[in-house]
């Protein structure tokens, strides 16, 4: 589809989906392929630049050509009075921000769940060269069958540079960039790696990293404060898992998981269960049994002890043949020490 074409020719649209700053997203019915798509359109103000808008419409092409089950595909662009646009696969379902807004903090082995399917998509986009830059809990769709699905990435790098800064940013957006990024320096994978695991911090323990009233506020503590260990905020989170997360949260990028798929492997090797008490095992003859067992080798212990205790006296007597060696469950121990007794009560 060429720039020069409108929406109004093959796109006709259903309602708005979402609307921010940077771009409206509209639900719209594909008449040539019969089929809902995701439309979404660059705001005026970034639209009046010519330089950003050729931009906006390279990388959504090179967008294009990723093709992943964890990637929202990137079907066409275009341009209608002005405003270039981008026609998306329609996901069904709510983004990670919507589940987070219901005050759900996910079981470690759900929100490791989204992080490796998050991992994939983003490995393969790296693979092709290119970097999201605005990994975030409004840009991870989840689908109704549990497919996580990365959108945006055919705007996110052109928009680099301006989402911090641009009228209706919000604050919590910035609170997923990278130290690097909200300074200015070069941008590489371990971006999207600190969002991600900024993204899963907040799945596990129900608050991003950081928390700040400012812009400002936010980039000294990315800088110079610590991050509260995930274990004061959410125990029964495993303590490998914890490690990798923070790991992730480096604020060197050479600290961080050399890619997404060394970060999935992090991830995939540690256990996700929620640790409990342990309780003794219970025997399957059941408790009555196993009870009865144990109080029968006890008495056959006390009276070991007693009668070792009386032939003690007696020189003359001949050493006593050693009790047998306590093997198998209770109930054969307690049998065994029986059977002992009465070959060796008379010495």
């Amino acid at each position: 589809m060429s720039a020069r074409q409108t929406t109004t020719e093959r796109y006709r649209r259903v309602r708005v989906l979402g609307h921010g700053g940077m771009a409206t997203v509209e639900l719209a019915h594909d008449r040539e392929l019969d089929r809902p798509v995701a439309l979404k359109r660059l705001a005026e103000n970034l639209a009046a630049n010519p330089e950003f808008k050729q931009r906006f419409l390279r990388e959504a092409r090179l967008a294009a050509r990723l093709a992943h089950p964890n990637i929202v595909a990137v079907y066409d662009v275009g341009e209608q009075d002005g405003r270039p646009f981008i026609v998306m696969e329609y996901v069904e379902g709510e983004t990670l921000s919507d589940l987070l807004r219901r005050g759900r903090r996910l079981e470690p082995a759900e929100a490791v769940s989204l992080a490796l399917q998050a991992c994939s998509g983003l490995e393969t986009a790296h693979e092709a060269g290119l970097v999201h830059r605005d990994i975030k809990p409004q840009n991870l769709l989840l689908a109704p069958e549990g497919m996580l699905k990365i959108a945006d990435f055919g705007i996110a790098r052109s928009l680099d540079g301006t989402q911090l800064t641009e009228a209706g940013t919000v604050l919590g957006t910035a609170a997923y960039v990278a130290p690097e990024q909200a300074a200015g320096d070069p941008v590489t994978a371990a971006a999207d790696i600190y969002a991600l695991g900024a993204v899963l911090y907040e799945l596990l323990t129900g608050r991003p990293p950081y928390v700040a009233d400012t812009l400002q506020e936010l980039f000294v503590k990315q800088r110079r404060g610590s991050i509260e260990p995930v274990c004061e905020l959410a125990p029964g989170v495993p303590a490998a898992l914890e490690d990798a997360v923070m790991r992730a949260l480096a604020r060197d990028p050479a600290y961080r998981p050399e890619s997404a798929e060394a970060f999935a492997g992090e991830l995939g090797g540690v256990p996700t269960a929620v640790t409990r008490i342990s309780r003794p095992p219970v025997s399957r003859h059941g408790p009555r049994w196993a009870l009865m067992a144990a109080l029968a080798l006890g008495a056959a212990l006390v009276l070991v002890l007693v009668l070792a205790l009386s032939l003690g006296g007696g020189s003359k007597q001949p050493p006593a043949a050693s009790p047998p060696h306590a093997a198998g469950r209770p109930a054969q121990q307690a049998r065994a020490f029986a059977t002992w007794l009465r070959d060796h009560a008379d010495g």
